[in-house]
């Protein structure tokens, strides 16, 4: 049984440790509400565009814009990937990582290559030491991103697929669903998919100044980089709130665990008293 000092030690050292991680709970307690705010209040836009690009693709237009039209064959694909900056989250950027390993694995049994490009800290580690082939990537946007800040790696995809070099565009990112529950997304964003609420087909068309290819290059890059923003804000809630998950855990363990080293700790410390008084009782009566 180990010595008590080296208990007290280890107790003294489970002591500090839940000092930290109360502390990162308390941070990501404090800072969830607003992050859940903005992501809040990006959502409204961010389906009003869906709307728009709904009915802008089931318009009987004599222009397809290259986004809109489906190709024949898929031989390379990107991902547009969105994660954390820092870690102490739990499970949360793992568990985005292993499915999408999982997806880019089907696509490579087909002959399909990947690209990527990285949003967060983590992604671009993890998908640096896989050797993925990554085309851009973005750190460190803080509990408050800007659309400003997206736009470089949002353009480097979308340069990508209008080059042909790529032929489907994917968004991975941790979708925010409650404070307990975060889920893996993957969406697809170009081709754009099919819209959700299906309009009835007319021979209708709608009237574009100057011209339908500036006004829907320019309505279309928007929409893109609303979904991906909203990802980033999505994630940054998923974020905190899998930290405050986390380190609420791990402070319960630390208690528990403290209170087993306590107990150790007195029956050791009964164990050398009881051998105390047996030697002082022993020496008395061998005089």
């Amino acid at each position: 049984m180990a010595g008590g000092r080296e208990i007290k030690t280890k107790i003294k050292s489970v002591q500090n440790t839940r000092k930290v991680t109360r502390a990162l709970e308390m941070v990501s307690a404090s800072k969830i509400r607003k992050a859940q705010e903005r992501m809040k209040t990006s959502r409204p836009y961010a389906r009003v565009m869906k709307q728009v690009i709904g009915h802008l693709a089931q318009a009987n237009s004599d222009y397809q814009h290259p986004y809109m039209i489906e190709r024949k064959e898929t031989k390379r694909v990107g991902y547009i990937i969105v994660s954390s900056d820092r870690g102490l989250a739990g499970g949360l950027n793992n568990n985005l990582f292993r499915k999408l390993l999982g997806e880019m694995r089907k696509w490579q049994e087909q002959g399909v290559e990947v690209d990527v490009v990285t949003i967060g800290q983590k992604a671009s580690v993890f998908f640096r030491r896989i050797k993925v082939n990554m085309l851009a990537s973005v750190t460190h946007l803080g509990d408050k991103p800007h659309l400003e800040q997206l736009v470089g790696v949002i353009k480097v995809m979308l340069d990508a697929y209008s080059a042909g070099s790529i032929d489907r565009v994917f968004l991975s990112y941790n979708d925010f669903v409650n404070t307990m529950t975060q889920r893996a997304a993957f969406d697809q964003l170009l081709p754009l998919p099919e819209p959700e609420t299906q309009v009835a087909h007319h021979d209708w068309d709608y009237i574009y100044e100057p011209d339908a290819k500036t006004v829907l290059e320019h309505v279309l890059t928007r929409y893109i980089e609303s979904l991906v923003y909203q990802a980033v804000l999505e994630n940054v809630a998923s974020e905190h709130a899998a930290r405050m998950v986390a380190m609420k855990a791990a402070s319960d363990n630390a208690g528990k665990l403290i209170d087993t080293l306590k107990l150790v700790y007195n029956k050791a410390r009964q164990a050398a008293i009881t051998q105390e008084i047996s030697e002082i009782v022993g020496g008395a009566a061998a005089v």
